[in-house]
């Protein structure tokens, strides 16, 4: 790794990341805010849910009802909302990391320094890492600690759970990163390379959606890694957490590595 290369990306791309941060966090503490009064109300929203059809409650991962924090939160704020901020993360920051650079020109000037392609490229990943990271952390921190402020009986507040629940998204996200990140490593065109990415991840979210709502094409589950993401199973114990985390992981370190050795070798425009 290139240490002042990593710092000064970092200062670059801190403000954005911070931004998808605080606006998850945001976001999780409205969740929050507003179970209390979903609570009271919870009997008769399980009822309805009882009545939709299946595939709608799991297209939304509403399965467990509105029973506990983590169940409301899994459907209410992981199940869609937290995926698509992230996603559009995942999409847009490994194109700004290295295909935007080779669109520039940027990255001919870091290559005339000191360093190795190799190390540019450990370097820019690392940044993405840390930014997810960073964007997890804070949305588990500001989820823990607004059950604590809003909840009026936290006994049955899970945290070791939510924990997992994070972990399980932070695994899916490193995942898709990593295939955005090949992409763009592959790429010289910016916009090109930020179509593709889009239409990869969200093709991916797409699938899982469309999958979720009928068994007919439950088939679509092999052509797209959100089926690996369950959070509606971890809240309730149920799923096997540890194995699908541990895929995702690989299909991530395996998608960097392959970029990292990709662009090591590959033409630069002049």
């Amino acid at each position: 790794m290139n240490l002042s290369l990593y710092k000064q990306m970092m200062k670059v791309n801190i403000k954005g990341v911070m931004n998808y941060a605080i606006g998850a966090a945001f976001y999780i503490l409205i969740v929050v805010w507003i179970y209390p009064s979903m609570e009271k109300t919870a009997k008769p929203l399980n009822d309805l849910l009882k009545v939709m059809p299946a595939g709608m409650t799991k297209a939304f991962n509403l399965q467990n009802g509105f029973g506990s924090f983590e169940s409301f939160m899994s459907g209410e704020f992981y199940g869609v909302l937290f995926t698509l901020i992230v996603s559009i993360f995942c999409v847009t920051v490994p194109i700004q990391l290295m295909a935007k650079l080779v669109n520039q020109g940027s990255m001919a000037y870091l290559l005339s320094t000191p360093t190795t392609r190799g190390k540019v490229a450990f370097t820019q990943a690392s940044v993405f890492i840390t930014g997810l990271f960073l964007i997890s952390a804070i949305t588990t921190i500001f989820g823990i600690v607004g059950v604590r402020i809003f909840a009026d009986d936290t006994s049955s507040f899970h945290v070791e759970r939510f924990i997992q629940l994070n972990v399980a998204a932070f695994a899916l996200f490193f995942a898709l990163g990593g295939i955005s990140f090949l992409v763009s490593s592959l790429s010289n065109d910016e916009k090109k390379g930020l179509g593709i990415s889009g239409m990869i991840i969200f093709g991916f979210f797409s699938l899982d959606f469309i999958r979720k709502i009928s068994d007919k094409v439950d088939w679509l589950k092999n052509f797209t890694l959100f089926t690996l993401y369950k959070p509606s199973e971890v809240v309730v114990g149920k799923g096997n957490l540890i194995q699908d985390c541990v895929i995702l992981f690989a299909i991530g370190l395996i998608a960097f590595i392959i970029s990292i050795l990709t662009f090591k070798k590959r033409d630069l425009p002049l």
